[in-house]
């Protein structure tokens, strides 16, 4: 009886399933990586014999690029310890930035995280009638966030 990795194994040397087997190797090969340089990662792929490094941000290119030599060193003692990541020999590295970014969930509600300080109780020594008004105003606004505030809790 075969088990399930042994079927797996078999999937995996079969062409049409050859994209899985390089996307593992491109992720093993990945969290060979630093910590530090695996954030900063957001794929890699090898076409032509060059390693192509897509960064999230581009103010990381420059310490990616002082870091070639280490991911050439890198993938050529990956390549030898895993013969079946092969195919990802390469020459050259070329670091690009990508718009790639994980997805974020921006639609929380943000609760202040402060009480209002302000009470708007004061005085408005301006002979200027517009600007007093402004002043009346913004005594209005801060009153009325503070009124909103003791409401909710």
């Amino acid at each position: 009886m075969k088990t399930s990795k042994t079927i797996l194994e078999s999937l995996r040397v079969q062409t049409q399933f050859r994209p899985l087997s390089q996307r593992g190797c491109y992720a093993t090969f990945k969290r060979l990586l630093p910590p530090r340089i695996q954030k900063i990662i957001a794929f890699v792929y090898v076409k032509d014999d060059t390693l192509f490094v897509a960064i999230k941000h581009p103010g990381y290119k420059m310490e990616l690029d002082y870091n070639k030599d280490v991911l050439k060193s890198l993938l050529s003692s990956f390549i030898q310890n895993r013969q079946d990541c092969d195919f990802m020999k390469a020459k050259k590295v070329a670091i690009f930035h990508t718009k790639y970014a994980p997805i974020v969930d921006n639609n929380r509600p943000t609760i202040p995280k402060y009480a209002e300080v302000a009470s708007g109780n004061f005085k408005i020594d301006v002979k200027d009638k517009e600007l007093s008004q402004s002043f009346e105003r913004i005594k209005e606004i801060i009153q009325n966030h503070r009124r909103r505030a003791l409401e909710n809790g």
